[in-house]
């Protein structure tokens, strides 16, 4: 992130604006509209404010003069646009004094841009792309347009009304914080959205003790909780609503080795992060550690966010930290993600199931080699049953080994896919035989094996055996 969003009080002096023609209105309009006081020196010496209203137009100082001398004391900002070469050399003087100035489509000379702009009253968004793509930013302004009920900035001013009251009645930061989260999320925050702002005030008014509306103990203290939340297999798009609500609603979130820091963004951004993972082969502080930090979390009052890799309850340990949970009397509740194996099949277009070929699919993770020798290979030996292998690089011969002794045939399709729904993703296939020497081929893990005939319809697969033929092709044609 090169620019940092901020907003500029308007109100606190003067914007000066240099330039003339369609560029220079565009901004004395989107100034005047923001209840900006401007200075402008027309460069072409003809002011233009036909189109504004009596209101706007009367907050517009018509300069005269070069821009280049002007006074700039109480001047909050300077803008260029149309202002040919004099763009540079006003941002130049700008610069000398450390006043913010922008020369529009002339990053160089710029030490801010702006943004596009969604407008609903005390709600404003401003979307940047660092000053490269403006019809980028316009597009997303669109969609955030379209997603914004109408009376968002209702809302806004209706809290900020309220605001100081309730924060005489409840003395703690992170009752308060609940307090007008129940009222967004709730009929009062409804009511001024539908435009009933009076039955909303009344609503508030009722209210007789603030902080156990906001949820608060018999202690008067904030009741905490803890959430699993299964975070998918790395892309930040695949979180789900529920997902993303609980990180944006998080206190604290203690995570795994394997969240990205892609997914971490996504968390509420003065939520506290704690890092209670491990990677195979490496010490860690122990699930008894994780289940005292957790419950120790929500005790306190927190909300806790347990963030992992994938989904919680398929290899992840949630159970053990649900039944830790329960067993103290703390609150929980359960995210579900999409997990790694179903992040391959869709990656790579592996139909896990397949009809008269693939009915049944097998999940097992495999650590290592031991934990491959425990596995009864016997029953995973039906070639219409698709096997997923969790954690099985390294215990990738072990795995071929005892299928193979079970009497799977090596010609079964298989596929080694790293880092699934990643941009570095990777995926290896061949057969059952070739499996320790797939694994070496893909660049590290974390990595799931999928064993069976529906490996044969994947896209790796189809892309392989077409090389394969071209490169047939062309030696015959030698």
């Amino acid at each position: 992130m090169r620019y940092l969003p901020v907003f500029l009080d308007l109100q606190t002096g003067p914007v000066l604006l240099v330039g003339a023609g369609d560029l220079a209105r565009a901004k004395l309009r989107l100034l005047a509209a923001a209840g900006a006081r401007i200075r402008w020196f027309a460069t072409d010496g003809h002011h233009d404010v036909s189109g504004l209203a009596a209101a706007d137009a009367a907050r517009i100082e018509l300069a005269e003069g070069d821009p280049l001398a002007a006074d700039l004391r109480g001047v909050i900002a300077i803008l260029c646009a149309g202002a040919g070469d004099i763009g540079p050399a006003m941002s130049a003087r700008a610069k000398a004094v450390g006043l913010p100035v922008n020369v529009m489509d002339d990053l160089v000379h710029s030490t801010f841009i702006f943004p596009a702009i969604v407008d609903r009253g005390d709600v404003v968004v401003a979307v940047g792309t660092g000053g490269t793509s403006p019809v980028v930013a316009r597009r997303v302004r669109e969609r955030i347009e379209a997603m914004l009920p109408a009376r968002i900035g209702d809302l806004a001013g209706f809290i900020g009304r309220w605001r100081k009251t309730i924060h005489g009645r409840i003395p703690e930061f992170a009752l308060r914080r609940r307090f007008w989260e129940r009222v967004v999320d709730g009929p009062i925050g409804a009511l001024v959205l539908a435009g009933r702002g009076d039955e909303a005030e009344a609503a508030l008014k009722d209210i007789r003790d603030a902080s156990a509306f906001a949820g608060a103990s018999v202690s008067g203290q904030a009741e905490g909780r803890v959430t699993l939340v299964g975070a998918g297999p790395g892309d930040p798009d695949l979180l789900t609503i529920k997902a993303l609500r609980a990180l944006q609603d998080a206190d604290i979130v203690f995570y795994d080795e394997l969240v990205s820091p892609e997914i971490l963004d996504r968390a509420r951004r003065d939520a506290s992060r704690v890092p209670v993972g491990r990677r195979v082969g490496k010490p860690g502080i122990g699930q008894d550690a994780i289940n005292r930090l957790l419950i120790e979390a929500a005790r306190s009052g927190q909300r806790a966010v347990r963030l992992k890799g994938g989904d919680c309850f398929v290899f992840g340990r949630g159970g053990e930290e649900v039944e830790a949970l329960r067993e103290a009397g703390v609150a929980y509740s359960v995210v579900p993600g999409i997990t790694a194996g179903l992040g391959a099949a869709a990656q790579f277009e592996v139909p896990l199931t397949f009809r008269h070929e693939a009915l049944r699919i097998t999940f097992l993770t495999a650590h290592k080699a031991k934990d491959a020798d425990a596995v009864d290979w016997s029953v995973l030996t039906d070639a219409k049953m698709t096997v997923v292998v969790y954690m099985g690089m390294t215990a990738a011969q072990s795995v071929r080994a005892g299928l193979l002794a079970a009497g799977r045939s090596p010609q079964t399709p298989v596929g080694a896919f790293a880092r699934v729904t990643r941009p570095d993703a990777e995926a290896a296939v061949g057969t059952l035989n070739d499996l320790p020497s797939l694994v070496e081929k893909i660049n590290g893990g974390p990595a799931v094996l999928i064993i069976g005939d529906v490996v044969a319809h994947s896209a790796p697969w189809r892309h392989q055996n077409l090389n394969q033929v071209i490169s047939e092709l062309l030696e015959a044609a030698e």
